[in-house]
């Protein structure tokens, strides 16, 4: 539940922390308020980068990546979602992990194969879930990972569709956790409802 709030918190404080002109969501990577220099970056889209407080957001990608690992690894009796998709939703998350662990101005080789991670597996892991699941969250579920598939598409492509390449970054990234927030609303809700007596089918309620 906390790992989506954690990530929303640090890109706002973080970018807040910009000084003039300012960090643009719409314009912007997520990687660059990780970024530990100052300058120019990124040759096919130059821009400058200078982020004041690069270690809070490196440190909150980390967290989060480790509370959805954590919580795949802590429900795998309860989230029907199958093996292969907890697999690849975890694998995600250790990508978002690797991008905070190296930002893209330390080690962009790695931190480009943690992106890929969140973008590909975590994404294709959230379709497979649904299927697994099914009715209306399993539908919820394979539409967040449809989402950030496509987004990932038009993100490499560059057009953005008008919205900029940081806003289709984050539809690109955001899914997995978005996801992981609901899905973790819904085992709490749930399993008040059930006197703690949480089903092993919880998560696939709702159908």
């Amino acid at each position: 539940m906390l790992a989506a709030p954690v990530l929303v918190v640090a890109e706002v404080v973080v970018g807040l922390s910009w000084a003039a002109p300012g960090y643009s969501w719409a314009g912007g990577n997520i990687s660059d308020l990780g970024n530990v220099g100052c300058g120019m970056w990124d040759s096919s889209r130059p821009r400058y980068v200078c982020s004041p407080w690069h270690a809070v957001m490196n440190v909150a990608l980390v967290v989060a990546a480790a509370l959805v690992a954590a919580g795949l690894v802590l429900t795998s009796r309860l989230c029907m979602v199958g093996r292969v998709a907890r697999w690849l939703m975890g694998c995600g998350a250790a990508g978002l992990g690797l991008a905070g662990w190296y930002p893209a101005d330390v080690n962009e080789n790695v931190h480009v194969l943690g992106a890929f991670l969140v973008f590909v597996c975590g994404n294709a892991g959230l379709v497979l879930a649904g299927r697994r699941v099914g009715g209306r969250w399993g539908a919820v579920t394979v539409v967040l990972g449809a989402a950030g598939l496509v987004a990932t598409v038009l993100f490499v492509a560059r057009p953005g569709l008008g919205v900029g390449p940081g806003v289709m970054e984050r539809l690109a990234v955001y899914p997995l956790w978005v996801w992981a927030c609901v899905a973790g609303v819904r085992l709490l809700v749930l399993g008040a409802q059930s006197s703690g007596a949480v089903p092993r089918d919880v998560v696939a309620a709702g159908r």
